[in-house]
């Protein structure tokens, strides 16, 4: 009697169970998904960021160039992602983010074979250009797709997870490129690179329907609305919260486009370190900052004010940024305290993308990150060739003191979005 019992409540569980489990794992299983995808996307985006900056010591022997030379590479690059970025948001808005995707990610394989069998500075200078155009897609069209795709009450997760695919690949880059160029050559290490856009170009295309057909149709539905003629598709970008959105990009990219390209050579005169011990320190930023994104995910899901997280976070980066510009500490805790910063800078990526999408219009996502995030590419370009002209006078601590610079003012800057957008709410 007992034993049917148990069997009856066991069995009438059972059948609870898979009422609820459709509700409330099929979504969770869903957003995982879109986000996986994503990311990956994401991920290959920023290992090309650095397909070249990783390649300098070879690039720079094998083409007889000086740093701001190397540096003009990287300008080429985010200039022409920068431009087609803004453009970029139209397009995703009007067509869909997923074939606007496929196309970026199709580019960027090309791109690294054109590098590959590059024989002048001028047909880098191109291979450059391409990278850069197959680039200046996905912020657009990674976050209509997450802001679209996600569940609401996730997306603070679904930034963390998309921000820490992105540091994985930057810290990827460095450790791929170098082993496989120190172990071959260069060229060989660029032809693997381009390999891997393809794959994953070719994972997204069949599982193409998780990335909703449907939802595209509706967005490129919605955005018929408002056509990016119409006057009304412009009506964003007379909101000031955008330009400090913008701002804050260009600010933050300055910082970031000091520790992407010179900070491993700027360690190694301050600190006499190796190559190897000098791309670990910014490994260490990399893998610290996407270590930090997971804790920034659970901090930006619950906080209100998004605007004080990045603030704290980047008010500590700074200080330790102006710790290591001093020479003056072990070399040890310099290469420590690049994780540290990474990690602070990491905290403050979902809060960051929260931010924005506070400060986006309905029906306007993919033109308004597409604007915004323009900023981003605008400040690594320029950062390259200032902090390679830098390095060319012999001023590695200066690195350090503009990255702490930079970092100060892209905290008053987040300060002041939030101002305008916690106004407006």
């Amino acid at each position: 009697m007992i034993g049917r019992k148990v069997f009856a409540y066991i069995a009438s569980l059972r059948n609870i169970l898979n009422k609820l489990m459709p509700l409330n794992t099929a979504p969770l299983r869903q957003d995982a998904h879109v986000v996986g995808l994503v990311g990956l996307a994401h991920g290959i985006s920023h290992f090309f960021h650095l397909i070249l900056a990783s390649l300098f010591p070879w690039l720079k022997d094998a083409f007889h160039l000086s740093f701001a030379e190397l540096g003009l590479l990287m300008t080429v690059f985010f200039v022409v992602s920068a431009i087609g970025q803004a453009l970029a948001g139209f397009i995703v808005d009007r067509v869909g983010a997923r074939i606007v995707l496929f196309f970026g990610l199709a580019c960027l394989g090309v791109s690294a074979f054109v590098l590959s069998v590059a024989q002048t500075y001028a047909f880098l200078l191109a291979g450059s250009m391409l990278a850069g155009l197959g680039n200046s897609v996905f912020h657009p069209a990674d976050f209509t797709l997450l802001n679209k795709l996600v569940s609401p009450h996730r997306l603070g997760h679904a930034f963390s997870v998309h921000g820490i695919s992105g540091n994985l690949g930057w810290a990827a880059a460095p450790i791929v490129l170098t082993t496989i160029a120190g172990l071959s050559d260069w060229r060989h290490a660029l032809l693997v690179a381009a390999v891997l856009p393809l794959v994953i170009l070719a994972l997204l295309i069949v599982n193409r329907d998780v990335l909703h057909p449907e939802g595209a149709k509706a967005e490129s539905d919605a955005s018929k609305k408002i056509a990016p003629t119409d006057t009304t598709a412009f009506a964003f970008m007379r909101l000031p919260q955008v330009w400090m959105c913008f701002a804050f990009f260009f600010i933050t990219a300055m910082a970031l486009g000091g520790i992407q390209s010179f900070s491993s050579a700027s360690l190694r005169a301050l600190y006499g370190m190796s190559l190897a011990l000098a791309t670990g320190g910014y490994a260490a930023y990399m893998l610290a900052s996407a270590l930090g994104m997971v804790w920034g995910g659970f901090i930006a899901s619950k906080a209100t004010r998004h605007d004080h997280t990045i603030g704290i976070a980047f008010a500590i980066a700074s200080v330790l940024a102006l710790v290591i510009a001093s020479g003056l500490i072990p070399v040890w805790m310099a290469a420590a305290l690049m994780g540290i910063i990474g990690f602070g800078a990491g905290v403050a990526g979902p809060s960051r993308d929260l931010l924005i999408r506070t400060a986006a219009p309905k029906n306007a996502t993919g033109r308004v990150y597409g604007v915004v995030y323009s900023g981003l590419d605008t400040g690594l370009a320029i950062a390259p060739m200032l902090f390679g002209a830098l390095m060319d006078a012999h001023h590695p601590a200066w690195v350090f003191v503009m990255i702490g610079i930079f970092q100060v003012l892209a905290l008053l800057t987040a300060v002041g979005v939030g101002s305008k957008t916690t106004k407006r709410m």
